[in-house]
């Protein structure tokens, strides 16, 4: 969970109905706060945006088909032709996509020197064993360590940018958005920009279908699959490189893929086979099974549709801002158990993680501390580690919440050692356990109150347990 500070959507500063970018199957990004989404190559191809499926995958593979050029051209490291490879593996995170892990806001890392070279070197192995197609370069996730989803979609990104920049223009032409010229490359594009960035930047939009939370090169599982539908491609891979499917760890996996890849050019050619037999999928926003979008949706309409009428007068004091954390509580209780946001809670029949829960707690929180001059900090961090929220009204009043799903396997711990953990560290005036039901609760909540009933009268007393009925509600028609 990221330190979020006022997060704001692209539809709601430019006031658009979100309902629109969705018929568009593009992604509403938060401006201020990356969404754990990456732009995975391998779903260019199959994009249903013509500007994607055409124009931005001809710009990935002409890209690369120079990079292979060059490296068929070096005789050797570090001469002219590796070094005008290696100048073009010059990818710098491009944080207009208000995609990655960024925890404060959507600023990243990028390629550095040293694994740039590596990629170089492994690139041009490669390209020596014969094999001149671009798509080669959707593969280096499996065989390289360090090279994760966000530098992946940062090196995608880069090579596909004006193409992007196109797409956004047009759409933005198309909505009505306001926007600011941007000279890029010797082109000039129509952009919107980022009102929470300075220094200014402009916005870029993506189309829902070529993300995915991990990239499927990343995943050698999705391979394995792909593989296994495939009797032709099975056989070639039992031959060449079958010892990977007895391998348990994912470091043994890649170590061993990278030196049977390398090996011949028919086997990594088997790789690539495999990857463009694959139906490969987008992750699925609407589903969102990962919680990765679910509250950004519930934090746009709670305070309208679910106002708090609680409104402190004067400064809040201890006293007054602990009455109003209470209040937040209870209405977050009331809108799962009563409004239906238990839904949200759930992908189907099995419940969405833990920081989705405490993400959808967040946006309740958020709107309603705006109104009452409360600071609120998701994942602030103690001295001790990181609570969950910690909500302030000036430097002494200080209150913890920490939220958790039933069916966590260290609920009595996070309690009795976590929590007390950080309020050692903090000192505040109060402290919450908020425990969202869904399910494998048993009688924990009866060993929670025994422990803190049983703590000695003397001492600063246990902190405060809320539990929320977040299971899932029979339909109507079953009730």
């Amino acid at each position: 969970m990221a330190i979020i500070k006022d997060p704001k959507s692209f539809t709601e500063h430019f006031r658009i109905d979100p309902a629109v970018l969705d018929r568009l199957g593009i992604l509403n990004p938060m401006l201020n706060v990356d969404t754990k989404l990456f732009i995975d190559p391998v779903l260019l191809d199959a994009s249903g945006h013509p500007e994607i499926s055409g124009q931005a995958s001809n710009s990935f593979r002409e890209y690369f088909g120079e990079v292979i050029t060059l490296l068929r051209a070096s005789r050797s490291r570090a001469d002219a032709p590796w070094r005008a490879a290696l100048h073009h593996f010059n990818f710098p995170e491009v944080p207009g996509t208000c995609l990655g892990y960024g925890t404060t806001g959507i600023r990243g890392s990028a390629f550095g020197p040293m694994l740039t070279g590596q990629l170089i070197d492994t690139a041009k192995e490669i390209v020596d064993l014969g094999v001149t197609n671009p798509d080669l370069f959707k593969l280096l996730p499996l065989m390289e360590d360090g090279i994760g989803p966000d530098l992946i979609s940062d090196m995608t990104t880069n090579v596909i940018l004006k193409d992007l920049y196109r797409y956004t223009a047009s759409t933005c032409e198309g909505l009505g958005v306001p926007t600011r010229p941007l000279i890029y490359r010797g082109e000039e594009f129509q952009l919107p920009r980022n009102p929470t960035q300075q220094p200014s930047m402009p916005i870029i939009l993506v189309p829902k279908d070529i993300l995915r939370s991990l990239p499927f090169a990343s995943d050698w599982s999705e391979v394995e699959a792909v593989i296994s539908e495939n009797a032709n491609i099975r056989a070639r891979v039992n031959e060449l490189i079958g010892e990977i499917w007895r391998l348990k760890t994912r470091r043994e996996k890649k170590e061993l893929i990278r030196r049977k890849a390398l090996a011949s050019r028919a086997a990594f050619e088997t790789l690539l086979d495999a990857i463009s037999e694959s139906n490969a999928q987008p992750y699925n926003l609407d589903r969102d099974p990962e919680g990765l979008v679910t509250w950004q949706r519930a934090h746009e309409c709670i305070a309208q549709q679910y106002p708090l009428a609680l409104i402190l007068t004067g400064p809040p004091t201890k006293k007054k801002a602990i009455a109003l954390v209470q209040a937040i509580i209870e209405q977050f209780k009331v809108l799962i158990e009563n409004r239906g946001l238990w839904k949200l809670l759930w992908d189907n029949s099995k419940p969405r993680n833990e920081k989705n829960s405490q993400m959808i707690f967040f946006a309740v929180a958020d709107a309603y501390c705006k109104a009452n001059d409360l600071d609120v900090t998701p994942e602030a961090d103690t001295g001790r580690g990181p609570v969950d929220f910690k909500f302030s009204a000036g430097y002494d009043v200080k209150i913890l919440v920490e939220v958790k799903l039933s069916n966590n396997p260290k609920l009595i711990q996070g309690y009795t050692r976590q929590l007390e953990t950080y309020i050692t560290a903090v000192s505040p005036v109060c402290a919450f356990y908020l425990i969202v039901d869904v399910g494998g609760m048993g009688r924990k909540s009866e060993r929670l109150l025994a422990i803190k009933n049983a703590k000695p009268q003397d001492t600063m007393p246990m902190s405060e347990i809320e539990i929320v009925n977040g299971n899932r509600r029979p339909s109507a028609s079953r009730r």
